[in-house]
């Protein structure tokens, strides 16, 4: 099936697009909140045991992040007044709802990240997927209080359903198709895509590319100046992707926050969540 979900349309033929205040740059954190199968290999820092179960070594440097740098994460985000665009496991709300009741006294934005971050949504049929993506939505509104209105599947993963289902369940938009710097429509109605990032994002930056904390920074700062030469004449979109157990490592968590710091002292930024997002695209489109 050669169809993708969008139409071609070059950033240069589109109209300008203003954010408020006249910033340059919408700036979010995409905060990945997850939850992992103990006896499902997944996301890992050593091949060698993977084929394990249970694989204490690489479940436990995953587990590091629910349990200890999610709260490093919030001392900075308090300090610096950002609030998280958070990509939630519905298992996360079931499992860990001290993170829940910390995320609703910071009122973050809760985005629907599928159950776990071991189910995959491929090879399932339509109405196993209609059945899933419904209990991960309702289940996150259950215990954060809020409907979720984005969408980003684990490793990024949609069936070429997924679009449809999410409209059905009152989803507005998704962050699985990383090809863009502005928001556009998807030729679902009513559903946009919102730009994220899967080279800034600290999993193929530290696991992929073995960066040191110091390049982290530049390659923060270069993202961001480029986009903000870029948006002289049109708005663009910078999202930084975290993981608690990877960026929040007491040796690398220094190096966020000097890369926050950065775009936060920055003129003509807006600091927002990708909810704030797609609803003033959708206002000025």
């Amino acid at each position: 099936m050669d169809t993708t979900p969008f139409e071609y349309s070059p950033i240069i033929d589109r109209p300008p697009l203003h954010w408020p205040g006249g910033a340059r740059v919408a700036f979010y954190l995409g905060v990945n909140v997850e939850h992992y199968l103990v006896d499902q290999p997944s996301t890992s820092i050593f091949a060698g045991t993977t084929h394990l179960s249970p694989d204490p070594l690489n479940y436990g440097w995953r587990d590091y992040g629910p349990r200890v740098g999610i709260w490093r994460l919030i001392k900075t985000l308090d300090r610096l007044g950002l609030q998280a665009s958070v990509l939630l496991n519905s298992d996360v709300a079931q499992r860990y709802p001290r993170i829940i009741e910390a995320g609703r006294e910071r009122d973050w934005t809760w985005l629907a990240h599928g159950k776990n971050n071991s189910t995959l949504q491929a090879g399932m049929t339509v109405e196993q997927e209609r059945a899933y993506l419904t209990e991960v939505v309702d289940t996150i509104e259950q215990h954060t209080g809020r409907r979720p209105r984005g969408w980003m599947g684990p490793a990024l993963t949609e069936t070429f359903r997924t679009p449809e289902l999410l409209a059905e369940l009152g989803l507005g938009y998704v962050l699985d198709w990383t090809n863009d710097d502005q928001p556009y429509p998807l030729t679902v109605p009513g559903l946009l895509s919102v730009p994220y990032s899967v080279e800034l994002n600290d999993i193929g930056l530290f696991l992929g590319k073995s960066l040191s904390g110091p390049e982290f920074v530049r390659v923060v700062k270069d993202q961001f100046d480029q986009l903000y030469a870029d948006s002289a004449d049109s708005g663009r979109v910078m999202a930084l992707a975290l993981h608690p157990f990877v960026i929040n490592q007491p040796f690398r968590h220094r190096y966020l926050e000097e890369a926050l710091e950065y775009i936060v002292n920055h003129a003509g930024v807006w600091l927002t969540t990708s909810d704030e997002i797609a609803e003033h695209y959708r206002s000025v489109s």
